[in-house]
């Protein structure tokens, strides 16, 4: 169950110059905010940090479930609740669009995104009338900064796994609303080509301005194989999707590789278009996880180094 420290209810979001002069209400802790998208109405889990000021906006993370997951449950995974309160950033944990069966279900439901034209983990192709998830995070977007007044020159998304596929996509398609993205097991730089899947279908990423990415896979994963698969949903390989971000954000420099740990290295594209590096954590005996508190053994903590990644961009003023 959501524990609820606030119930905000939104309308039609406000015009950012109108909802950055008035004071917000911000109690801290755990709120539903329920948004209203073609006709329904969404709750969103999100976390509010203490000591946030009355007034002013504070930095937005879209914090992206993984296939067959859910907004809280991708909350507690993360850890993200206390990478927030100590750096003064909203966290926001919607559902995905797709409803998928599982057994038994978890109590807050078992949910994909739609990530345009791809398939779900179930093997088919969302229904026509799936809701717009790209379309969607936009709108949640709007009304977190009108309701909590987050700003929208400070809003990223990160996500696990299918919710990595999902921030992908918002950064290929909404770069204009995401200042940077983290992608955790799952970076992707536009669908597969489903004429060859081992390369991206180029049109399928088109970002209106260089999007800063951070990203970090496990070479164990055997959901997302960092080699790459055959699979229409996942295909080419890490390194080549990360290689595209670099194309796509004009790095000239790179990847330079860096030993961070004993399992871990860091690879880096540099001289970005806007400064819009391009970074992969590569780890060696990693699995099909989001390294940080909650998994025993990891050498890196995935929340931390994506906020540190994060509070170095923002969009430029309009």
């Amino acid at each position: 169950m959501i524990a609820a420290a606030a119930a905000l209810v939104s309308g039609a979001a406000a015009p950012a110059s109108a909802a950055a002069s008035a004071s917000c209400s911000r109690p801290p802790g755990d709120a539903t905010v329920d948004v209203r998208f073609q006709g329904q109405t969404y709750p969103v889990l999100v976390h509010i940090p203490p000591a946030l000021p009355g007034a002013g906006r504070v930095p937005l993370v879209l914090n992206l479930h993984g296939s067959s997951g859910n907004g809280p449950g991708q909350m507690d995974y993360t850890g993200l609740r206390a990478v927030a309160d100590e750096n003064g950033f909203i966290v926001a944990a919607p559902n995905g669009a797709i409803s998928l069966p599982q057994n038994p279900m978890p109590a807050d439901g078992s949910w994909a995104w739609n990530v345009p034209g791809v398939p779900t983990t179930a093997g088919q192709m969302p229904p026509p009338d799936a809701r717009d998830d790209v379309r969607f995070l936009g709108k949640v977007i709007d009304v977190l900064a009108e309701r909590l007044c987050t700003d929208p020159r400070r809003t990223y998304a990160t996500g696990n796994s299918g919710g990595a596929r999902m921030s992908s996509a918002l950064a290929c398609r909404l770069s204009g609303k995401i200042a940077a993205i983290a992608a955790g097991a799952g970076l992707r730089a536009g669908r597969p080509d489903p004429d060859d899947v081992t390369v991206p279908e180029a049109e399928d990423c088109r970002p209106g301005r260089p999007v800063p990415v951070v990203t970090w896979h496990g070479q164990q994963d055997t959901v997302n194989p960092y080699p790459g698969s055959a699979d229409l949903r996942w295909g080419y390989a890490v390194p080549l999707a990360a290689q595209t971000w670099a194309r796509l954000n004009g790095c000239r420099s790179g990847p330079r590789a860096e030993t961070v740990t004993e399992h871990v290295t860091r690879l880096t594209y540099t001289g970005c278009r806007r400064g819009a590096d391009v970074v992969l954590y590569r780890i060696s005996n990693g699995g099909h996880v989001w390294p940080g508190v909650n998994e025993p053994g990891s050498e890196i903590d995935a929340s931390r180094i994506l906020w540190d990644f994060f509070e170095r961009f923002r969009l430029p003023a309009a």
